[in-house]
């Protein structure tokens, strides 16, 4: 018995890591992209950090949740970016961050969703992420798209608010990998 206690303490060492790996344990890879599309206002934002959990055989024990840094907004017109991190629309200096804590993942269709809490503007909110996933190996992509009605998050705009219209189109893109 004593002869097999190294033997038995090597494989749990070497288990360990592969547990991981089988807890569906993701870490976000750069290269990732947060776009987002109104009516006249498109642009994007960087600064993705989180823990995603996430095996498609077990939904149930699934979890994300992730920040984006609402700073790094970016609509190609630097009039516009500083607008937008203005007091009347994002309010940066007040709201630097962009909440996402998943509550439920489901199967739907040919696809994901996944089901939690978006904070933005200070303001949290229900919404429902529709996703694919693919994988090959230690690396996946996470794609999906949902729509964000700015108004629902107390982002009023300014004057010319109307011409960004009320709903902005949110698409991902996220890597990850084990």
């Amino acid at each position: 018995m004593y002869c097999l206690r190294p033997v038995i303490a090597k494989a749990a060492v070497l288990l360990v890591p592969a547990a991981g790996l089988l807890a569906g344990s993701w870490n976000l890879d750069p290269g990732y992209t947060i776009r987002f599309a109104g009516n006249k206002a498109a642009g994007t934002f960087s600064g993705l950090t989180g823990t995603v959990a996430y095996d498609p055989a077990n939904l149930s024990n699934a979890t994300m949740r992730v920040v984006v840094d609402a700073t790094t907004i970016k609509t190609g017109n630097s009039l516009k970016d500083k607008h937008a991190r203005g007091d009347s629309w994002f309010d940066v200096a007040k709201y630097p961050k962009i909440y996402f804590q998943s509550t439920a993942f489901a199967r739907a269709g040919n696809g994901y969703v996944v089901r939690g809490d978006l904070t933005l503007h200070g303001v949290k909110k229900p919404v429902a992420i529709p996703f694919q996933f693919s994988q090959q190996g230690a690396k996946g992509v996470f794609t999906g798209q949902f729509q964000v009605n700015r108004k629902d998050f107390g982002i009023k705009g300014n004057a010319l608010g109307f011409t960004v219209g009320e709903e902005l189109e949110v698409t991902l893109r996220v890597p990850v990998s084990h």
